[in-house]
């Protein structure tokens, strides 16, 4: 059977991100000898003072292949695993979905896609998860705090299904920041299916790609594909920064670090990677800029 599974809320400012945690989840399945695993998408939600989240409101979801008769095993592992491993303060929520059973009902396939679109736009609740989870037979459950992260885990497995949303976690460290590649070089990766504009349209092989803060595909119809721009004053493309890609917008002032300063998980890190506000653990994305955790604390 395929399945779709995505966590969501496992972290604090202390601890490692759910993006560990679902790789690590991944690792448990290929170790038990249950199947095999794809990428980990993450998949934006929700910027709101009314969502606990901490730092960004992001949800971790991936695909796995396995034979039916260790679904429970599996469901059993992994619930074990994340309520074991998710931090003390966190929300922790699990959604496993089989694909098969949802492709047999589209009305509902969509219902919770729709879900999970209005997840990355308003404040959604738990009965509302639940209840659709209920109906569509998916499992959904909660590992501690209050709950809310189901509210993503679900959310995460809506977004997936459709496929035009999220990127690659981590992205694909073989290919250095600062230095070209040729496009066809780039396809040679499993997990760059296209290298594309922003208008969707494919380069040709022989086109050069500077690799600007790392290769980390999105995705597109459900493919990872590696967008790309290109500035006037260059003959060449560029890979999206990280805040192009979220589309936080350039207006942002990135503020010197301050003496508290403290990075955030790698995979959190914005542009070069520099000591700035943009990258310390203690930054809190909002839907406009972001907001300092330890100084409201203190004051």
């Amino acid at each position: 059977m395929n399945l779709l599974i995505c966590i969501d809320d496992t972290d604090n400012l202390e601890s490692r991100g759910t993006g560990s945690i679902a790789a690590e989840m991944t690792d448990i399945i290929k170790r038990s000898g249950w199947g095999g695993c794809g990428l980990i998408s993450r998949h934006q939600l929700v910027l709101h003072e009314d969502v606990r989240y901490t730092s960004h409101n992001s949800s971790m979801c991936f695909g796995a292949s396995i034979d039916e008769k260790y679904f429970t095993d599996l469901r059993i592992e992994l619930s074990r695993y994340l309520a074991a491993e998710s931090a003390e303060g966190s929300d922790p929520g699990m959604c496993i979905a089989d694909i098969k059973k949802l492709d047999a009902d589209i009305p509902l396939q969509h219902r919770i896609i729709e879900f999970g679109y209005r997840a990355k736009v308003e404040v959604l609740t738990k009965d509302a998860a639940y209840a659709l989870a209920d109906e569509a037979g998916i499992f959904l459950n909660e590992f501690g705090g209050n709950g809310e992260g189901v509210i993503g885990a679900l959310a995460g497995i809506g977004l997936r299904l459709h496929g035009n949303d999220g990127e690659v976690k981590g992205g694909i460290g073989c290919f250095e920041q600062g230095r070209r590649f040729t496009v066809n070089s780039l396809l040679t990766h499993e997990l760059i299916s296209d290298v594309c504009t922003l208008e969707m349209d494919s380069l040709a092989r022989h086109e050069e790609v500077f690799i600007s803060w790392k290769a980390k595909p999105v995705l597109h119809e459900g493919f990872p594909v590696l967008l790309v721009r290109q500035k006037p004053e260059h003959d060449f493309w560029s890979t999206l920064v990280k805040n192009e890609m979220r589309n936080f917008g350039e207006e942002r002032a990135i503020k010197p670090a301050c003496e508290k300063f403290r990075f955030d998980v790698p995979e959190e890190h914005v542009g070069d990677g520099a000591e700035n506000c943009y990258n310390c653990v203690y930054r809190r994305w909002t839907a406009d800029s972001f907001s300092c955790m330890l100084g409201r604390h203190e004051d």
